[in-house]
């Protein structure tokens, strides 16, 4: 990774940490893309102390100008893009159906604004940073899936949809960059099977830390009988950005301790 300029969106999430940290320890150049710089701010100084030099650039995912200026902010310090990770994604309440509700209580607002930032908020900035790619002749891009994208997991239905159409854009983008411009741009993605981050630990953890009905449930569809941590992604994403995986393109990595092995036999 030395020498390499990484841009992560969503880089002050818990997954989103975990990436910058595994770029820059190994020598890139990381610049976290995020709305918020008050978080973007807690990062740095987190990095800071680690000894991990990252930069932060304000940037609303779904909104294309500001995509646009933070790409040039980013080439305008320094001067290429190697690698993107669209780590940005999320889930809202109403796109989400409790044990109590039904499908006809899903709001169709929430359903939408949650494949916006999912989906919409990886697509936009892949086509605004896989430019600078093209014209370099060299790049990686990864997309973050989930195992919800392979089968839906109950109640999340937006959450579930938008990441298998991330999927599905991997690979597409990845046979349109390579029959365009050649091997040296690739597409692949990660799906995280369960980590416990702000937005789900209360569908997994009780307050005392005690497993949930449903973290039970997930542990016990889990060979490895344990959560994700963070770290756990980085030793992928790094063999992705790599040219050791200069071949690969197009696919979707499970980290998930074994759940999308398992049967449940």
């Amino acid at each position: 990774m030395q020498g390499k300029v990484a841009v992560i969106t969503g880089g002050s999430g818990t997954l989103g940490k975990a990436f910058a940290k595994g770029l820059a320890r190994e020598g890139a150049k990381v610049f976290i893309l995020n709305r918020n710089e008050e978080s973007s701010k807690k990062v740095i100084d987190e990095f800071k102390e680690m000894g991990y030099p990252i930069y932060a650039v304000k940037c609303d995912v779904l909104d294309e100008a500001s995509v646009e200026r933070s790409l040039n902010e980013v080439l305008n310090q320094a001067g290429k893009v190697d690698i993107l990770v669209n780590a940005a994604g999320g889930n809202m309440s109403g796109a989400t159906v409790m044990p109590e509700q039904s499908i006809f209580d899903i709001s169709v607002e929430h359903f939408r604004k949650v494949n916006d930032l999912n989906l919409l908020g990886t697509v936009i900035p892949t086509i605004a940073f896989s430019k600078p790619m093209v014209k370099q002749g060299k790049g990686c891009i990864i997309n973050i899936s989930s195992m919800s994208a392979f089968l839906p997991l109950t109640r999340v239905v937006g959450y579930s949809a938008s990441k298998a159409a991330i999927n599905n854009f991997t690979q597409w983008m990845s046979v349109e960059l390579a029959n365009k411009y050649g091997s040296g741009i690739r597409v692949n993605a990660i799906a995280p099977g369960f980590f416990v981050a702000e937005q789900n630990r209360s569908l997994l953890l009780n307050e005392d830390e005690s497993l949930t009905s449903r973290g039970k449930t997930i542990i016990s569809q889990t060979p490895m009988k344990r959560f994700g941590e963070p770290d756990d992604l980085i030793s992928t994403l790094l063999w992705l950005c790599s040219d050791q995986s200069s071949f690969i393109t197009g696919i979707v990595v499970p980290v998930d301790g074994g759940y999308s092995a398992f049967s449940g036999v």
